[in-house]
């Protein structure tokens, strides 16, 4: 049985959903991004048990089809940003292949749900790993490169409207 799961955006999701799991004893083959696959079907209780954990910490069972796409396209633009060093990939191609849906349909559905643009809420992805590879010290032009910015100027815009910050102004205030 497959549950998909909300809210699952790297491998710490991926302990936390497993130890809760093993708390409840329940039964299961595998963790993984996005869903969880266990050996036998819930009880009643055991879904209120499960369900009232994963709420405790930010996650939910997803029964909707839309919200399940919703998190199947998350999921797919967590890993499109997390593709360092391959080639950059067109955002509507990537998608669209992944999911095999029309991306058209896949933007409108995430702005219908998500209340923000896709492109929007990719941007935001792009800050967050900006700001954890400036925690690494990499230089501005590795970062735009790893990110597929177009340039270092592009990037330090971009962040600057984000954060309210530039990005040598962040890397300041984190060492302090």
């Amino acid at each position: 049985m497959q549950l998909p799961i909300k809210n699952m955006v790297c491998p710490r999701c991926i302990m936390a959903v497993e130890q809760i799991l093993i708390r409840l004893e329940i039964p299961f083959h595998a963790v993984q991004m996005g869903f969880v696959e266990l050996k036998n079907e819930l009880s009643e209780k055991q879904t209120q048990e499960f369900e009232k954990e994963l709420a405790a910490i930010g996650f939910e069972v997803l029964q909707d089809r839309k919200q399940r796409i919703l998190e199947d396209i998350k999921l797919a633009l967590q890993e499109l940003v997390n593709k360092e060093n391959e080639q950059a990939l067109k955002t509507s191609a990537f998608l669209a292949e992944r999911l095999n849906l029309d991306y058209n349909y896949i933007s409108s559905l995430f702005s219908e749900l998500q209340g923000e643009p896709l492109e929007q809420y990719l941007i935001k992805l792009k800050i967050e790993k900006v700001k954890e590879y400036l925690q690494y010290d990499l230089a501005l032009s590795e970062i735009a490169d790893k990110l597929h910015y177009s340039s270092i100027a592009h990037l330090s815009s971009q962040f600057k409207k984000m954060t309210g910050l530039t990005p040598s102004a962040y890397k300041k205030e984190i060492r302090n």
